[in-house]
């Protein structure tokens, strides 16, 4: 009975830790717009108004930006990369609430993940679960193969660009459909933070 109990508090206890875990993630989650119906998720990866997200929601008409405080905002594009399907973008503003960044490089299969989006219009929806493989996908580029988280979480149109998150909050990659499949796909976080560096100039190979 009290083997029941405990495991009955561990769980409300790691229900309202994962819950407390969103919350968080949504204040640095936005809304990208293209100039099309359709719209996508994207991430303040720095407080000067640096977003990323993916390449393929940018890729065609005029790009602006709904923030989590509900500011509508048109948005640069400062850098993108169509391989790994990722885009930089820049907003005038300011003190944004950046999302805090892990390093992808030190999951395991079997840790849990959220993702958090806004699949079909849905703002800042959360789905849970866990990573599934850590493998390579072949690009048609350069570089050749890319790295890439996959995970069960739940996606679907405009979770595109969007977070995905380890139990701490911390970003561990970036949502895509770069690969097709039964399973989520997330391109990793330092992949990320080198894409960033590199298109603002900085050393590559340091987590922002």
């Amino acid at each position: 009975m009290n083997m029941a109990l405990n495991t009955a508090m561990l769980s409300d206890t790691l229900a309202a830790a994962l819950a407390d875990v969103a919350q968080r993630v949504q204040r640095s989650l936005v809304v990208v717009h293209n100039g099309r119906h359709g719209a996508g998720a994207g991430v303040v990866w720095r407080s000067d108004g640096h977003i990323i997200t993916n390449h393929h929601v940018v890729a065609r008409g005029r790009i602006a930006v709904t923030l989590p405080d509900g500011r509508d905002l048109p948005a640069r594009l400062v850098a993108d990369e169509p391989e790994i399907d990722l885009a930089l973008l820049k907003v005038e503003a300011s003190e944004l609430p950046a999302a805090l960044v892990a390093d992808a490089r030190s999951l395991r299969v079997g840790q849990v993940v959220l993702a958090v989006g806004h699949p079909w219009g849905q703002r800042g929806v959360v789905t849970a679960g866990i990573i599934s493989g850590l493998s390579r996908a072949a690009t048609r580029g350069q570089r050749g193969s890319v790295p890439i988280l996959r995970s069960d979480v739940t996606l679907a149109p405009g979770n595109s660009g969007g977070p995905l998150v380890n139990a701490a909050g911390g970003v561990v990659g970036i949502n895509t459909m770069l690969v097709g499949g039964d399973l989520g796909v997330a391109i990793p976080s330092h992949v990320v933070s080198d894409f960033v560096a590199q298109a603002l100039g900085e050393q590559v190979g340091v987590l922002a």
